[in-house]
């Protein structure tokens, strides 16, 4: 198994800064505090980001371009305002941008740790779960990404537990190695105990003499239990390298996002990989991390997978 790092975010450290890319918004706030505890945990600095717009939607219109200009970004000088102050701040630096949110925050993600934002920003639906710009830069930045979701009622009112939980999304047919080195090195910095989900389809079903469907439970133990030991398999090696923390398996038939989305009413922190691996992955976001984007009531790390390179193609003797 590979351990090679996830780009900008080494399970033991690594340079390069935390983004929080906020626009004003409340769901910005969230995000950016925290993005002050994730960089805090990883002794980096917190770059303040600003995406900057001038098309200011008309009611009776489209929307029209305003290039009016200013030396300063009232965004970032409320932030700077909000922080001012503060003790136990790490270092900060802000930065504005000119462009399309969708098209510049994923960039904010190249050479740096992390890039956190808010599930839904200053634009889009009200009733919206996640906006457009987290999907986009769940799907194409080059780093971790966490989306910081709304509060939801019943991850308030939950009892919380003696231990800081981190959930981690274990794809076990085509495991992630970023995702699993993210989840281990997170839940070691927060001190928390590491839930490991690994989820299988139904098995086959039978047909009964009486002409009904029911769930072959031969088969559903065997799969439980092929599936437990590649999970074992695939956690040694992390979990060799993190002694500190104590990691629960759960292997749960039935749809993953489901039990993942359960878990994360109690919990910091839900870790699941960008998609499932090919040969040369595309920038696309597979259905359960899309799933849990939409509906965890905790924070969610979207981690990409390694880097691989593509070995070149070789033409035949003689072709042209």
């Amino acid at each position: 198994m590979s351990s090679e790092p996830v780009s900008g975010e080494r399970p033991g450290g690594g340079t390069g800064p935390v983004v929080a890319a906020v626009d004003g918004s409340p769901g910005s706030g969230r995000a950016l505090e925290w993005a002050l505890t994730a960089a805090r945990l990883r002794d980096a600095p917190l770059r303040v980001a600003h995406v900057r717009t001038y098309d200011i939607p008309l009611v009776d219109g489209p929307a029209a371009p305003v290039r009016e200009r200013a030396d300063s970004d009232p965004v970032l000088d409320r932030v700077r305002a909000t922080l001012d102050g503060r003790a136990g701040l790490p270092p900060l630096e802000f930065v504005s941008v000119d462009g399309r949110p969708g098209r510049e925050l994923p960039g904010l993600g190249a050479r740096v740790r992390l890039l956190v934002l808010g599930s839904r920003g200053r634009g889009g639906f009200a009733g919206l779960l996640l906006g457009s710009n987290g999907l986009t830069c769940a799907r194409e930045a080059p780093c971790p990404v966490v989306v910081v979701p709304r509060p939801h009622g019943e991850a308030e009112e939950a009892v919380p537990a003696a231990r800081p939980r981190v959930v981690l999304g274990l794809a076990v047919p085509a495991p992630d190695e970023n995702a699993l080195a993210f989840a281990f090195a997170e839940a070691g910095r927060r001190g928390a105990r590491l839930q490991v989900i690994a989820a299988y389809a139904w098995s086959v079903l039978s047909l009964t003499p009486v002409g009904d469907f029911v769930l072959n439970a031969v088969a559903d133990q065997e799969t439980e239990k092929a599936y437990g030991e590649l999970a074992a398999a695939q956690l040694a090696p992390y979990r060799e390298r993190h002694p500190d923390v104590p990691v629960d398996v759960v292997i749960a038939s039935g749809d993953a996002a489901g039990h993942l989305v359960d878990a994360s009413h109690a919990a910091e922190l839900v870790v699941v990989g960008r998609h499932r691996r090919g040969p040369a992955p595309a920038r696309v976001l597979g259905s359960v991390t899309h799933a849990v984007l939409l509906h965890s009531a905790c924070p969610v790390a979207v981690v990409p997978p390694p880097t691989r390179k593509v070995p070149p193609q070789v033409s035949p003797r003689g072709a042209c």
